[in-house]
């Protein structure tokens, strides 16, 4: 590793042994997932050497909580740099500004997002549940020919920056929508060709309800967390709540523990 080089000869060998592997970059921001306990009084010395192998981080932070609460979002603490915990990101021709602590965000979803979108047929009317900072609606609208996108969001810190990003990426098929989707969803009155479920830990809890704005082949993308023995638990996660339907693919969508992923599980009402 890179870093381990640069900190030879200013960590000791058990030191460089624990050097931390696993971080994000969103957009100036670099983000510690797991900043071992041992190194705690030498990661300002670690983020110095960050800031200046790399001009584009202009900020070194990491993750004293994970994804947790009603908004899945992490607690932050900036280790060098400027301070902020805001930044704007890059990804599939789409521009979006957010708050890494006080806004669910992944950018290793980036492939993802890139091949819902191109499973997207011409004049397709999508549900994006969950939508965040408006990552998945935007990315669908630039990189495919749907004639909506309506996306849903509860936060609503990102459901303001989803509206900001609206702007900055100048589409014209994007709604979006705040509220609690189990209260929303009835008052749609429109049935989409296509949802996307992008909440992993609890997505089932809302097969129910995306059933009353699906309709005889409706495709939809279904995230879960599952061991990679264990894939076939989410199908029955999703039989205990539709009753007819057709798994089209199962797409491992990223590693979050040894042996155990992030799916998607796309599937048809049939």
């Amino acid at each position: 590793m890179k870093l381990k080089s640069l900190l030879k000869n200013k960590l000791t060998k058990k030191e460089l042994e624990l050097l931390p592997t696993s971080f994000d970059v969103v957009g100036s921001i670099l983000i510690f997932l797991d900043f071992p306990k041992e190194l705690i009084k030498k990661e300002k010395l670690i983020a110095n050497i960050l800031l200046k192998e790399h001009e584009n981080i202009k900020t070194i932070v990491k993750k004293t909580e994970f994804y947790k609460g009603k908004y899945r979002t992490p607690k932050i603490k900036i280790i060098l740099g400027e301070k902020t915990k805001e930044s704007t990101y890059k990804e599939n021709e789409v521009i979006t500004k957010l708050n890494i602590e006080t806004c669910y965000f992944s950018p290793r979803l980036g492939n993802e997002r890139l091949r819902i979108s191109k499973l997207i047929k011409s004049k397709e009317s999508i549900l994006v549940m969950f939508s965040g900072v408006g990552i998945y609606p935007l990315v669908i609208s630039k990189n495919s020919k749907a004639k909506e996108i309506y996306g849903i969001e509860l936060n609503k810190e990102a459901h303001k920056y989803a509206l900001e990003n609206l702007e900055l990426n100048k589409v014209n098929n994007v709604n979006l929508i705040k509220g609690d989707a189990k209260k929303i969803i009835p008052k749609l009155n429109k049935k989409f060709d296509r949802i996307i479920m992008p909440l992993p830990k609890n997505a089932k809890d809302f097969l129910k309800d995306v059933l009353k704005v699906s309709r005889k082949n409706t495709i939809i993308h279904f995230y879960d967390f599952q061991h990679e023995n264990e894939f076939s638990k989410t199908k029955e996660k999703i039989r205990k709540h539709v009753k007819k339907f057709r798994i089209l693919r199962t797409i491992k969508c990223g590693q979050y523990a040894p042996r155990k992923y992030r799916i998607c599980v796309d599937f048809k009402v049939l």
